[in-house]
C-alpha cells in the first residue's frame, strides 16, 4: 500500500491527460507559451491573486521570491527549522541569511510567539511554512510583520487550497510559493512551481528572472535564473485543477477517517493525531501523526516490513544539519523541532484512499502495540512523557492543555489492546480538533 497512489489519479483521468499532452507535443511549443500562461491565470485565480508566475519547482519559486524582493547579502529571514530543506537554502542561495524560530508543538508550524524576538535591525522577510497543509498564525505574524516593516513570504508548497480565515493560501502574504510536485494536493507529472502576488511590479519581475533576467529576448536587465516552467507540466495541471475540490474534501474526509481509527483502535494514547486549529481549512497533504520518540523508528520499520507506506517529515531538525553549521547552532537549541523530528510519522493519505485500506493502517499499528505489550516496551510512564513533552508547556493533551495522565492514557490503551479487544470503525469525529473525553470508553 503505497504512501500516496499517484496512479489512481492519473487513471481517473487518463483520457483528458493524454490528449492534454499530445496538444502540448503537437503544438510545437515545449516551454511557457500559451499552455502556461492559461495555467498561471487559472491557478492564480483560483488562489484569489492577481498574478501568477510559473517555474520549474517550488524550491525555484522561493527563490524568485526572495530575489523579486531585493532580498540578497547582509540581510536576515526568519524561518522554522522543522520544514523541508528548500526553505532554508532558498535564503542560502540568495545570499541572506536564515534566522530560525522554533515551532509550535501542535501544529508543527512556526511559533509566532518567538518571532518577534529573532528581529534585528538586519531582517527583512519571514517565511511561514504551511506545513501539512495547514496554514500558519498568520494574524500573529502579519502584525510582528507590520510593525518591522518585514516581508511575509508564504510557504504554501504542501497547502494548496488550505485557508486561513476565509482566504486560501497564496494570498497571505506579498508573495507565496507553490509547489506541484506530483505527490501534492495539485500535482504535475514532475516538478512545477508557481509564485503567486498582488503586485504588479513584482510579477514583472519574477517573469523577467525566470529567464535569466530578460525583459526583452537577449537584454538582461537583472542576472537571472533558468527557472521555466515546461508547458506539457502546465496543461496537465489544468486538466487536474477543477478537480482539486473534490480531492480536497476526499483527503479531509480520509482524515477524519483516521481520526475515528485511532479512536476506536485504543491508539489515542499512544499516537497523537493531527490538530487542526480553528478559523482555518486543513487540506491535509499529509497526514502526520506523533509517536512516543522511542517507538518512532521502530513503528516506523514495522509499517514497511507489513507492506504500509510510510514517511518521516522530517527526521532531523534543519538546524542540526551538517551544511547549516556555519550557522553555529548546537543540538538543544530549538527544543520543539528536535522532539518533532524524534516522534513524528506520515500515513498514507491521497484523495482515492479507501476506508479498507484505512482500517489496514491502523491494524498494524495496534498490532505494533500490542507487541510493544508483550515486550514490555510501554508498560512504564516514560516513553508517554517523551509524546508531547514541551520545554515550554509540559505535557499537552489533544485539546493542547496541560495535564499529568499521559502515561496512564498509554497504560490503559495498551491493556485494552492486549486483552485482544475488537477494532471497529467509530463515526467519524467532528473536524480533526481534540475535543473527545480522554475515557478510554
Amino acid at each position: 500500500m503505497p504512501l500516496c497512489d499517484i496512479q489512481a489519479q492519473y487513471r481517473g483521468l487518463k483520457d483528458e491527460i493524454d490528449a492534454a499532452v499530445l496538444r502540448v507535443l503537437g503544438s510545437g511549443q515545449a516551454i511557457l507559451g500559451p499552455e502556461v500562461a492559461a495555467f498561471e491565470q487559472e491557478t492564480a485565480a483560483f488562489c484569489g491573486a492577481a498574478h501568477g508566475v510559473g517555474c520549474g519547482s517550488g524550491t525555484d519559486a522561493l527563490v524568485l521570491a526572495l530575489h523579486a524582493l531585493g532580498i540578497g547579502p547582509g540581510d536576515e529571514v526568519i524561518v522554522p527549522p522543522f520544514t523541508f530543506f528548500a526553505t532554508v537554502s532558498a535564503v542560502c542561495r540568495v545570499g541572506a541569511t536564515p534566522v530560525f524560530a522554533d515551532i509550535d508543538p501542535l501544529t508543527f508550524n512556526i511559533d509566532p510567539n518567538l518571532i518577534e524576538a529573532k528581529v534585528t535591525p538586519k531582517t527583512r522577510a519571514i517565511i511561514p511554512v504551511h506545513l501539512f497543509g495547514q496554514c500558519c498564525d498568520m494574524d500573529a505574524i502579519w502584525d510582528v510583520a507590520e510593525e518591522h516593516r518585514l516581508h511575509v513570504v508564504e510557504d504554501a508548497a504542501q497547502s494548496f487550497g488550505s485557508e486561513y480565515a476565509g482566504k486560501r493560501c497564496g494570498t497571505l502574504g506579498a508573495v507565496a510559493c507553490l509547489s506541484f510536485y506530483p505527490t501534492k494536493n495539485l500535482g504535475a507529472m514532475g516538478d512545477a512551481g508557481l509564485v503567486t502576488t498582488n503586485d504588479p511590479a513584482v510579477d514583472k519581475k519574477l517573469r523577467a528572472l525566470r529567464v535569466h533576467g530578460s525583459e526583452v529576448k537577449y537584454y538582461h536587465k537583472f542576472i537571472g535564473y533558468n527557472m521555466r516552467l515546461d508547458a506539457v507540466h502546465a496543461a496537465v495541471l489544468r486538466v487536474k485543477l477543477p478537480h482539486v475540490g473534490n480531492w480536497l474534501a476526499a483527503r479531509e474526509t480520509a482524515a477524519r477517517r483516521y481520526d475515528a481509527l485511532i479512536e476506536a483502535s485504543n491508539l489515542h494514547g499512544f499516537m497523537r493525531r493531527p490538530v487542526a486549529k480553528p478559523n482555518r481549512r486543513h487540506t491535509f497533504n499529509q497526514y502526520v501523526v506523533r509517536v512516543p520518540v522511542g517507538h518512532r523508528d521502530a513503528l516506523v520499520k514495522y509499517l514497511k516490513e507489513s507492506g504500509v507506506g510510510v514517511e518521516v517529515y522530517y527526521p532531523l531538525s534543519l538546524h542540526q544539519q551538517e551544511c547549516f553549521k556555519f550557522l553555529g547552532h548546537r543540538t538543544g537549541d530549538f527544543p520543539t523541532s528536535e522532539e518533532a523530528a524524534g516522534g513524528v510519522l506520515a500515513l498514507p493519505i491521497f484523495p482515492e484512499i479507501t476506508e479498507a485500506q484505512q482500517q489496514r493502517v491502523t491494524e498494524v499499528c495496534a498490532a505494533y502495540l500490542r507487541q510493544s505489550v508483550r515486550r514490555g516496551r510501554v508498560t512504564d510512564a516514560t516513553t508517554a512523557a517523551n509524546e508531547v513533552r514541551s520545554p515550554r508547556r509540559g505535557l499537552l493533551d489533544r485539546r493542547g492543555t496541560q495535564k499529568q495522565d499521559e502515561p496512564r492514557i498509554l497504560r490503559e490503551s495498551a491493556a485494552r489492546l492486549a486483552s485482544g479487544c475488537r477494532l471497529r470503525l467509530s463515526p467519524p469525529s467532528r473536524g480533526c480538533e481534540y475535543t473527545q473525553s480522554h475515557n478510554p470508553e
